[in-house]
Order: structure tokens, then sequence, then C-alpha cells
């Protein structure tokens, strides 16, 4: 805009005096074909003509005369005796105050020159009418100059006024279009680091706009689609986590599997043969042979019902249903049904609880979770030692605890307990025929159930537990 307005003032300054100087010349040429046209139709001398003449010279500020050969004033419009002078100077060819002559005919001369007197510069033209009389035409140069500077300044004050409102107007107007430029700028820079949250704001109607609502169903579309692709990569993370840890439970099954009926299997299978090749002959040889298989086979048997159970449970096919019973009832059947194995260990049992509680849980999990607690117990108090049962509010739950006297876990074997066939005393363990998988079906049943459950070392003794919602 400053550019602009700098260049109206030199082309202004420039060429405006110039312009100004040809306009002139042609109001003076104007103003001579009228005359000379008034000259020959007899005009001259009407009043109407006069009139028109007076007006037209006090428009274009033009001072004029006319006179006869015998030099005797016909027409005169300003300054009538000091034109009648200069115009029989240039009859008689006195002009040596001629600046620039400007056009040159048969009829007439035009030129700039300077007043003797006043010492001011005019743009003159002067000839010969076709009637015979003479005539002369003037305009001040000083005039001219006078409103080119007028011009010239006005143009200065008004181009610096414009440039100060255009500056505001530009900045108003440049702010309007690079804010939401800008803006979709930031938008666009925290797409690339995937942040879909921020959404461009503007309701215009233009093509900025335009551009704001295309990059926000971009962000929209761009935002559903790295979701579905998180989706679909964590299904397949997923599915192979999965296969890895089946492949992993696989050959650790068949691992331990093999490990468990290995013992077993050689027993029976030696035993048997000793039965064909009749090494002993007594009856009570071959009813000890027949015991040690008919037991063996009876452990096989409770390992494989023990790994379908917990092969149901972690793969989910063993349904778990939701009931409402009295915990401490199924706690006191089970403990009579369970006289026999107490009274051959010689434990004293310690269950006092008589009132109700009701909890939410599969019963019949539940009961094997128990069971497996209570067997476990069984197997490691000590000789004629107390297996404690007691129930705990632990927030909204309850806390079923089964404790048992006798030697302490090891802490460094604790994390392993819940692990299939992990066996803390292996020997001991396969004089009670326990298989390892009893405390896995336990972590199995409580984590369908969404449940905790633990064991921890206690003063003579140790403590499992395991808690169910209240109902």
């Amino acid at each position: 805009m400053a550019g602009t307005v700098l260049l109206c003032w030199f082309i202004n300054n420039t060429f405006l005096e110039y312009y100004y100087l040809q306009d002139k010349e042609r109001v003076l040429e104007t103003a001579y074909k009228r005359i000379n046209q008034a000259s020959l139709n007899g005009e001259i001398g009407t009043e109407d003509f006069g009139v028109e003449l007076k007006k037209f010279c006090s428009e274009n500020n033009i001072s004029m005369v006319i006179i006869s050969p015998e030099s005797d004033i016909i027409i005169t419009v300003n300054d009538s005796e000091s034109m009648r002078r200069q115009l029989i100077d240039n009859i008689f060819g006195r002009t040596d105050n001629i600046i620039r002559t400007l056009s040159k005919t048969e009829s007439y001369n035009i030129w700039i020159k300077t007043d003797l007197l006043t010492q001011a510069e005019f743009v003159e033209i002067w000839g010969l009418l076709d009637n015979g009389t003479y005539f002369l035409s003037r305009i001040a140069l000083e005039g001219i100059k006078a409103s080119v500077a007028l011009a010239n300044r006005f143009l200065a004050y008004v181009g610096s006024f414009a440039v100060i409102l255009s500056v505001i107007v530009i900045f108003y107007v440049a702010k309007k279009t690079t804010d939401p430029i800008m803006e979709l700028c930031k938008i666009s820079e925290r797409m690339i680091h995937l942040d879909f949250e921020a959404k461009y704001q503007g309701h215009s109607k233009n093509e900025v706009a335009l551009l704001g609502q295309n990059i926000n169903e971009l962000s929209r579309s761009l935002e559903k689609t790295i979701s579905e692709l998180k989706i679909a990569n964590n299904e397949l993370k997923r599915d192979i986590q999965q296969k890895i840890e089946l492949d992993e439970m696989r050959s650790e099954f068949l691992s331990n599997v093999s490990h468990e009926l290995k013992t077993p299997i050689a027993l029976i299978q030696g035993y048997a043969e000793g039965l064909l090749d009749r090494i002993s002959d007594d009856q009570e040889s071959r009813d000890f042979y027949c015991e040690v298989i008919v037991d063996e086979a009876a452990k096989m048997n409770e390992v494989v019902k023990k790994l379908m159970t917990l092969n149901e449970l972690e793969f989910g096919h063993g349904q778990i249903t939701m009931e409402r019973f009295d915990i401490v009832l199924m706690i006191t059947n089970y403990l009579k049904s369970a006289e026999i194995l107490i009274k051959q260990r010689g434990a004293k049992i310690e269950f006092y609880e008589t009132d109700a509680i009701f909890v939410w849980a599969d019963e019949f999990k539940v009961i094997e979770v128990i069971n497996n607690y209570f067997t476990n117990a069984l197997n490691h108090v000590a000789e004629n030692g107390t297996i404690r049962i007691k129930l705990e509010k632990f927030g909204k739950n309850l806390r079923v605890l089964v404790w048992n006297e006798g030697e302490r876990i090891a802490q460094e074997n604790i994390p392993y307990l819940w692990d299939k066939f992990y066996k803390v005393d292996k020997a001991r363990t396969r004089a009670y025929g326990g298989n390892g998988i009893g405390l896995s079906i336990v972590k199995a049943i409580m984590a369908a159930h969404n449940q905790d459950y633990g064991v921890e070392n206690h003063e003579n003794g140790v403590y499992f537990w395991f808690e169910l919602e209240i109902g």
C-alpha cells in the first residue's frame, strides 16, 4: 500500500504539471477556434457571444484581447491595455522573453513567456484570425504550479492517512486469514503425534473453514482407523501370546504328566510282571502285589481326573454357576464327611462357627477348594496337631482361612506353590499320594470367580486362604 501511494505521488509530481500544461494548451486552442469561427460568422460584436466568451475565460482563468489592424481593441477580457501592448510587441517581433515554444502554425503560435513587468510565467497563444484581426490569449503558469504543488501536498496527506488506515485494515484482514491457518497448522502438528483431540472450531464459509472441516473429518477418520488397527493389533498379539502360552502349557503338561505317570506305570508294570513270573507263590505276597497295582492305578486315575478338571477350568470350558449358599453349613458337612481321615491323622479340628453366613459362588467348585486346602493341611499337620478353620469378613468379601499346625513353608517356595506339579517335598508328597495339581486347581477356580487367594506363614504353622463375595 505504501509503495502504491509513493508511486502515485511520484507520477503526480513528475507528470501532473506537464499534463496540466497540455490541458491548458488544448483550452487555448479551443478558445482560438471558437473566436475564429465567431469572426467569420460576424458574432464577435454580439452581446450573446460576449457573455459566452467571458464565461469561458472565467472558467479557465484566461486573459484575452482582440484588436483590429489599426490596433483598436475589439474585445478584451481582463487587463486590456497590458494585453494590447503585449500583442503589439508580438506582432512587431519583440519576443525576447519567450521561454519555450509549444506549438506553431500559420495562424497562431503557442509558447511559454515571461511577463516583463511582473516576471510571471504564462502559456500564451496569439495570431491572426481569418477576418484579419489579431488576438492574444494567455493563462498564468503560477496557478498551474500552485495547483500541482497543492495536489501533491494533498496526495501526501491523504496517502499517509491511507497507508496508516490500510496497515490497520490489512493487519486485521491478514490476522483473520492467518489465525485459522495457524490453528490448522497446530492441529496438523498434533495429528503428526497421533493426537486427534484438537478440532478446528471456525464457523465461517470461506476456503480456510472448508479446509478446517476437511481436516476434522480426516482427524476423525484417522483416529477411527488407528483405533481399529490398535484393536486388531492387540487381538493379534493376544492370539500370538495365547498360542505361545498354549504351546508352553502343552509342552509343560506333557513333561509333567510323563513324569507323574512314569513312577506308577513302572510300579504297576513291575508288580504285574512279578505276578506273571510267579516270583512268590504265597497268597499274602500275591495280595500285596495286587494291592500295589490297585493303589498305583487309583493314583493314576486321580491324576487324570484332576488334570481334566484343571484343563476345563484353564480353558474356560468349566462353567461357573453363581448361587447363594451357607458356607458355614458347607464346611460343617464337609468336616463330618472327613471324620475318618481326621481320626487316621489324629488331628484336632477347630471350627466354631454356628451362625449361617451366605456367600455367592459356585458351591461345587468351592467344595473343591476347601477339599484341597483341608487335604493339604491333614497331610502336613504335625502329629496330633491342630487344624483351624476360620471365617473373617474382609471388606465386602468373606475370607476363609485353613491353618495347620506344623512346619512352615520356605519363603522361596511360596511363589511356586500354585504351579502345576510343583512339590516342596517330593518324597513326602509321594508318601501321601500328592501330585502337585490340587493348588493349581484352586488357582484356576478362584480366577474363574475373580477372587483372591493365597498362603502365609504364621507361628507354628501355615495359613491357606481364599475369598468369596458375601451374599
